[in-house]
């Protein structure tokens, strides 16, 4: 079983770290923490995406040499979802910490739990 994980090691750290970011969005009850969690398991889709795409020995999907069997290069849809991840990732957590900023302008803290106390305070009055 030890030598499988040490064989897929990509594999087996982005399950790790997308266990980390997956604790801490779940155990954290301070908003950064939260955001910052998601940002991980981004990370390990990522890294779990980008070992899925590799194949040892094949060169990148660029046409070099007159080489034109598809089986000499990579595929070439694993890297794109990566960056397009990236781009889709960086955007949410922009809008995740422009709405995390407005709630601490009027609730002062980040802490979920102050949060949701404070809204029911108002919901009373």
């Amino acid at each position: 079983m030890a030598s499988h994980l040490l064989y897929n090691i990509e594999e087996t750290v982005a399950m790790i770290l997308f266990g980390i970011g997956f604790t801490m969005l779940l155990l954290h009850r301070n908003l950064i923490k939260k955001i910052m969690g998601m940002n991980v398991m981004d990370t390990a889709v990522y890294l779990f995406l980008a070992a899925k795409g590799y194949i040892q020995g094949r060169m990148v999907p660029i046409v070099t040499d007159g080489i034109q069997e598809a089986s000499a290069y990579m595929n070439p849809v694993p890297s794109g979802l990566v960056l397009t991840g990236i781009v889709v990732s960086v955007s949410t957590t922009a809008l995740m910490l422009a709405l995390t900023i407005r709630l601490y302008e009027r609730y002062h803290s980040l802490d979920l739990d102050e949060i949701f106390m404070q809204v029911k305070k108002e919901e009373r009055s």
